[in-house]
């Protein structure tokens, strides 16, 4: 796609949310179905989560660590391309990595003293391209700025847990 047509389907999006910025208030979901049977849940139509071998698992599922850091570079490596697009900076090919770390003994309560979650996360982006350093650390940067997950992570929203029964 060429930087003028992103332009021109971004165009009235942009014109409307001005507009009306109510509009521009996107709603996510998510879904899983959990089986408690095999400790696993399905994600969406065909990603299974389970337990992470550190947590008991056999090592044959996502964990949600992994499906974290999969939406961490989906997003960020969809927004590079857009981004990459609207600046007509042209990439010859481009890899997302995310690397994080978490401490087992938190999410098995064996020291509750000790972090549930990651604690850290690199995203490392390897871009094969003629544009010069600085034009390369703006697109990166304006990537960081604009990924939903990414700004999601680094300003965390309020969660509220609701049950239904």
């Amino acid at each position: 796609m060429l930087a003028a047509e992103l332009r021109d389907l971004q165009r009235p999006l942009k014109q409307q949310y001005r507009e009306d910025p109510a509009s521009a208030r996107v709603p996510a979901r998510a879904e899983a179905v959990v089986d408690v049977g095999t400790i696993s849940c399905t994600v969406g139509d065909a990603t299974v989560a389970g337990l992470h071998p550190a947590a008991g698992g056999a090592g044959t599922l996502s964990c949600s660590a992994d499906l974290l850091l999969q939406a961490l570079v989906a997003c960020a490596g969809v927004t590079l391309a857009s981004v990459a697009t609207a600046m007509s900076v042209d990439i010859r090919s481009a890899r997302v990595t995310a690397d994080g770390h978490w401490d087992a003994r938190g999410t098995l309560g064996v020291d509750r003293e000790t972090a549930v979650g990651l604690t850290d996360i690199t995203v490392t982006f390897d871009i094969d391209t003629d544009a010069d350093a600085q034009t390369v650390a703006r697109l990166v940067s304006l990537t960081e700025r604009y990924c939903v997950i990414a700004q999601t992570l680094a300003t965390p929203p309020a969660v509220d847990f609701v049950t239904r029964t």
